[in-house]
């Protein structure tokens, strides 16, 4: 589907027959197929009964005529339309749109999904984005049909919506942990989007549970523990030192097992635990350090990822979520990828085998960073030692919540500049590198985040001495999702594609690699895992 302003097909629905535009089109055969593939990748607005629904809603498909495809639920709220109750339109993996695009639109999407708005303000979110809150605003209006307000306070409610619906939380505590200002802004919100009140809309959920063969797409249960020992106590949360358990979907086909192998052998010590089906650590969230575990469930159709978090408020849930959906790129369009990738003959084999393939991303951008510096040019085994060493002499302790739980975060940029040259081994030139790049972090002469511009983040990474080509792309392909680079200087990317009968030279590989375009980030992990398995 191509990314249009999302107010265009309302304005053709007022003037001749929509079927004529071929976006309109493809969009409305995706409605009447029922297709669940396009989930989460636009809305379908039905102005005859004032409500918005996800593409394979079961309910009779409406006349075209009555029909308007929006990007996002804040442009279809913002057109006077409420969630449909029946297929629960919210309730899906995101849009892999804010990880393809790079443009200014796709950037504050990753932002609004991580609560900026909701910690700074639109004028903090405007600064992130370099932008001033008019410009970021209007361009946010016509690409997206919404404000930057709007498509935050749609991202609350859809946050409450959840939180409702599959956890006892008090009203009260959803309301803040969504993000919410006010209990009454909560109420009022709730009300408008969803045409229930918040306990209205907990009962609902409660009836649909208990129906035979019903399960929702968005499931959590919360519970109280000690902050030591994490034994479960009674049925609501407790905010301080507090579980909390969620179970996130993804776009399926789903590469659960290839995430949780990239992250096991990459796992240090003290700081993460991790097993063929499971993943454990630490992680600072804006407000405090956090203890986060994952595993995989659900099934072929219905993928998911099971999420339990010891947080120091709930406030850290919005933007923990946003972060582990990078993390498992969740919301890849894996369909359309393997569709691609398949079609060259050496790739083919290797995605029948593992069909939806994920690139990981990162908890922690900064982290991440150190990672590539550190891992650059040596094994991953040999990376993974000199990494844990950094952790267990300059990390911080944080009380586990249960037996043999990570006890420690991953040392600070500021952390790691002060002391970084007392512990650091190896050339001298590389520790003066990673020295001076916590420094810049640190003092934010250098940013690196997830709403980066990828090509000026790659550029303002290889202005610093002692980064090459390869550090730049790698933390673009992690850090901002990007799902279009191709590491031909990384020796076991060139191994990779030898042993799938690809050329293995950089110059080669990369010239033959444009064929992959736009999905390079997904062949190199198919040419990693063929390198990995001779080994």
């Amino acid at each position: 589907m191509t990314s249009t302003a999302s107010t265009a097909s309302a304005r053709r629905r007022l003037h001749g027959d929509p079927l004529d535009d071929p976006e309109f089109a493809e969009r409305y055969r995706a409605m009447q197929a029922r297709d669940a593939r396009f989930d989460g990748q636009f809305i379908t607005g039905v102005h005859s009964t004032g409500i918005y629904c996800r593409p394979s809603c079961p309910a009779v498909a409406p006349k075209a005529s009555n029909v308007s495809f929006y990007l996002t639920a804040a442009a279809a709220h913002e057109a006077g339309l409420r969630a449909c109750k029946r297929c629960l339109p919210d309730a899906v993996p995101g849009s892999p749109q804010w990880d393809l695009r790079d443009d200014l639109a796709a950037r504050a999407m990753r932002l609004i999904a991580d609560g900026v708005v909701e910690r700074e303000g639109v004028p903090g979110l405007a600064a992130r984005l370099g932008y001033t809150p008019r410009h970021l605003t209007r361009v946010l209006t016509a690409e997206l049909g919404a404000g930057p307000l709007a498509l935050a306070r749609a991202h609350r409610a859809q946050t409450a919506r959840a939180l409702l619906t599959s956890t006892a939380l008090p009203a009260a505590d959803v309301a803040f942990a969504s993000g919410f200002g006010s209990i009454r802004q909560f109420n009022d919100t709730i009300r408008e989007v969803y045409e229930r009140s918040p306990l209205e809309l907990r009962a609902a959920a409660r009836v649909r549970e208990r129906r035979p063969g019903s399960a929702g797409a968005v499931r959590a249960t919360t519970t109280a523990a000690s902050t030591a020992g994490g034994s479960a106590g009674s049925a609501h949360a407790a905010i301080d030192g507090g579980v909390v358990r969620l179970k996130l979907p993804a776009r399926p086909p789903f590469d659960a097992a290839g995430v949780f192998d990239w992250l096991s052998a990459r796992a240090l010590d003290g700081v993460e635990r991790a097993g063929d089906d499971h993943y454990e650590r630490t992680l600072r969230l804006p407000g405090g350090p956090a203890v986060v575990a994952f595993t995989a469930s659900g099934d072929a159709v219905a993928p998911a990822i099971e999420v339990e978090a010891r947080l120091a408020t709930l406030a850290d849930l919005p933007p923990l979520v946003a972060r582990v959906r990078r993390l498992f790129d969740l919301d890849a369009d894996a369909v359309a990828i393997d569709a691609a990738l398949s079609r060259d003959p050496a790739l083919a084999a290797s995605v029948a085998e593992t069909p939806g393939i994920r690139v990981p991303g990162c908890l922690d951008p900064h982290e991440l960073v150190f990672r590539a510096l550190i891992g650059q040019q040596i094994s991953v085994k040999a990376a993974r030692t000199a990494l844990a060493r950094l952790a267990a002499e300059l990390g911080e302790r944080v009380a586990p919540y249960s037996d043999g739980a990570p006890t420690t975060l991953f040392p600070s940029a500021s952390t790691i500049a002060e002391h970084g040259h007392e512990v650091l081994r190896g050339p001298a030139a590389r520790v003066r590198t990673i020295v001076d790049v916590a420094n810049r972090l640190a003092s934010g002469s250098l940013v690196v985040a997830s709403e980066r511009e990828r090509i000026e983040l790659q550029a303002d990474l290889l202005a610093v001495p002692g980064i090459g080509p390869w550090t730049a792309g790698y933390v673009a392909m992690r850090v901002t999702r990007a799902p279009d680079v191709l590491l031909t200087g990384d020796l076991a990317l060139r191994n990779g594609a030898e042993i799938l009968g690809l050329p293995s030279t950089a110059s080669e590989l990369a010239t033959l690699g444009t064929r992959w375009a736009p999905w390079r980030s997904y062949a190199s992990m198919h040419l990693w895992r063929a390198a990995a398995r001779k080994i």
